[in-house]
């Protein structure tokens, strides 16, 4: 018989559990990724459009189904890549927006 000792071990009472709260510098990088993720998100759909308006049927390497298959992909790629470089500013202001959020929600008032 197999025996499963992690699952059979009594819980610990709960204010023997700590809650452990996340570091300034922890929440702050994780509103900086979501920023970030933001504006790869919105410069791809924005972007979206103008690739679908290109004909790549003519060229050697363009068209067929596979192209128009992973586009939206290629896209969202391409949005990724422009806000991990700097982006066009929607992170910063998204990011400025969240911290203020955060300082608010931290201090009770809403």
């Amino acid at each position: 018989m197999v025996s499963f000792p992690h699952l059979t071990a009594p819980l610990a009472a709960p204010h023997q559990m700590r809650a452990t709260t996340p570091s300034a510098s922890q929440v702050d990088k994780k509103i900086q990724q979501g920023a970030e993720g933001f504006e790869a998100v919105a410069l791809g759909e924005m972007m979206q459009p103008m690739f679908e308006t290109v004909d790549t049927s003519g060229k050697p390497f363009g068209g067929g189904s596979a192209e128009k298959q992973f586009r939206s992909l290629q896209v969202l790629e391409l949005g990724k890549q422009i806000a991990r470089n700097g982006g066009v500013g929607i992170a910063h202001q998204v990011y400025q927006t969240m911290q203020k959020m955060q300082s608010h929600s931290g201090n009770g008032s809403r």
